[in-house]
């Protein structure tokens, strides 16, 4: 039995407030979606636990979003989101390391206005606090981004780093160049890993396998399945395809692999880079790496 982890998904409440990015013109999307709609999704496809992502730039969101995990069982961690610039931020995070099921932070980067943020003195404090309490790194980029996630990676060597959505390679256009160089790159980095999650939204219409295994088989081939997870990005996905689509096509992207890879990237390497206390009814008592 492969247990299967999703190691990212969103849940939101519209009249929370605080999603900027969620505009009525996403149409499908710009509507609550909450743990009853994704659990029999999880279900269906065979999925056993997952983590929750932030998607707004605010603690309140990651507030509301442990209170989640609280209540649910398969929720098994949590990426939420501090203020990585704020002079308290270390101290901050020596606080949140206390809270169950907090598991990582993530900054916002791809709508920040500076691609080099992250290399920002007034945010070197927080990473290295992240670092000493094995808080994970969770880098939503572009690809113009990558080499300052490669150059984050080289001044905190002791930090994991999980590059979400393949860094959204440009699949749609066709234009994967110079996002393959730079993944290659920084995929050098032993404290670097990557998301096998996002592409679906990146691709043509109706994309599949076929049309994904060019990024995959970079992927494979840079970070080697030791250092990839996957995920689902839920409920972002519905965009271009269902929760059970999405899961079909990494069975069929994955389908090459010896089973140890397949065990990795579906669920190992999510519980052991996040540290997951997963309870055993959730996983049938087996995590594989």
């Amino acid at each position: 039995m492969i247990v299967r982890v999703d190691a990212h998904q969103h849940l939101w409440t519209l009249a929370r407030g605080d999603y900027g990015w969620l505009t009525p013109d996403l149409g499908p999307i710009h509507r609550d979606f909450l743990p009853q709609d994704l659990r029999p999704e999880m279900e269906a496809a065979g999925i056993s636990c997952g983590i929750l992502v932030q998607a707004a730039p605010t603690e309140a969101e990651t507030e509301y979003l442990l209170g989640i995990a609280a209540a649910h069982d398969w929720v098994a961690g949590v990426v939420g989101w501090i203020d990585l610039s704020a002079p308290g931020a270390p101290d901050r995070i020596a606080a949140l390391a206390r809270r169950r099921k907090l598991v990582g932070l993530r900054p916002m980067l791809h709508d920040l206005p500076d691609p080099g943020w992250i290399l920002r003195a007034d945010v070197q404090p927080a990473l290295r606090a992240m670092a000493t309490y094995d808080f994970v790194l969770d880098a939503v980029i572009l690809p113009h981004q990558i080499g300052a996630i490669a150059a984050t990676s080289d001044a905190h060597p002791g930090l994991t780093i999980v590059i979400d959505h393949a860094a959204k390679p440009a699949i749609a256009a066709g234009d994967l160049a110079e996002w393959a160089g730079a993944i290659r790159g920084v995929a050098t980095r032993r404290n670097v890993h990557v998301k096998l999650s996002g592409l679906l939204t990146e691709a043509p219409a109706g994309a599949d396998a076929a049309a994904l295994y060019p990024v995959f088989a970079t992927l494979v081939e840079a970070f080697t399945p030791a250092r990839m997870l996957w995920g689902s990005d839920w409920p972002v996905l519905t965009l271009a395809a269902d929760y059970a689509q999405w899961a079909a096509i990494t069975d069929e992207l994955l389908a090459g692999l010896v089973e140890h890879d397949r065990r990795a990237i579906l669920g190992g390497n999510a519980a052991r880079l996040y540290g997951l206390s997963i309870a055993a009814n959730s996983l049938s008592g087996r995590i594989e790496t």
